[in-house]
């Protein structure tokens, strides 16, 4: 695991062992914030002791952005803290999170001390809180999934963006459509920093860069992805570069990312476009 000090109380810790994903534990006056934890519990540990030894406090808040296990499975490890997230997570880790967890304990044998955590604190639209000499503010940004949230640390102007901003943008258990939005809506934000779910910190002369390329390989993808529905083409045809994108982010696991989006929003756009079609149907003479 890598750890990170983007500003004085701020450090972000990025797991070796599962595509880059990130925690950020903001510390305060009063005690520690986490935002999100690791997959591995061994990588969770390491900043439960870290956090504990080297600093000297303790975790009084984990915050959830989104039920996804490699940003929950560790909040078992953190039971005196109080957690937040979103009413969606809360019941999405109910519905689905608690029988993934079960099935994967099956194949994982690492993840056999992993308990499953229900948010005690959930919230719909957005949420303020202050912990000692910090402030936080979360909303919902849903896309990458439905319960997708972000936090900014208001004093140092970071930007805890989980899966919303990440190297590829990934709606498959989201919505296109939604993800688009909630990109649109962090530009101008004026951020010293984004900590992204997945890969590297966005410093802030790249922020609105980043942004902009994101939102234009979501253009480029709905433009190919239509293209190949109007014309018969193969969908395995539109490539990661072809939308903008690098095939050796996340360490190669891009592309991957990238089919699952193709496929994902070829099934949407069809579902639209068959629906168009019979509203036509209908209204015609």
């Amino acid at each position: 695991m890598q750890r990170e000090r983007v500003a004085d109380d701020i450090y972000v810790f990025i797991s070796d062992q599962y595509a880059q994903v990130n925690a950020t534990l903001i510390t305060t006056n009063e005690g520690a914030v986490l935002f999100d934890t690791l997959l591995y519990p061994d990588e969770t540990r390491q900043i439960h002791r870290y956090v504990e030894r080297r600093l000297g406090t303790t975790v009084k808040v984990v915050i959830n952005s989104h039920f996804h296990a490699d940003h929950t499975a560790g909040t078992c490890f953190f039971p005196n803290a109080q957690v937040i997230a979103h009413a969606k997570c809360r019941d999405l880790l109910e519905r689905r999170g608690r029988e993934s967890l079960e099935q994967a304990k099956q194949h994982v044998p690492e993840l056999r001390d992993v308990e499953l955590v229900l948010p005690d604190t959930t919230f719909r639209e957005s949420y303020q809180f202050s912990l000692g000499n910090k402030s936080f503010h979360l909303w919902s940004t849903p896309g990458h999934s439905p319960d997708s949230v972000v936090c900014l640390v208001k004093e140092d102007r970071v930007l805890l963006a989980a899966d919303t901003v990440m190297a590829l943008p990934h709606f498959v258990d989201g919505s296109f459509d939604e993800l688009y939005a909630s990109l649109q809506s962090l530009r101008g934000g004026n951020y010293e920093n984004v900590i992204q779910g997945h890969g590297d910190i966005v410093l802030r002369g790249e922020i609105e860069d980043r942004l902009k390329n994101d939102i234009a390989y979501l253009d480029a993808l709905r433009k190919a992805v239509d293209q190949a529905l109007e014309k018969g083409q193969p969908l395995e045809n539109i490539d990661i570069e072809r939308c903008g994108k690098s095939r050796i982010l996340l360490h190669g696991s891009a592309v991957e990312l990238h089919r699952q989006n193709v496929m994902t929003l070829a099934a949407q756009r069809r579902e639209l476009l068959d629906g168009t079609d019979r509203e036509i149907v209908r209204q015609t003479p």
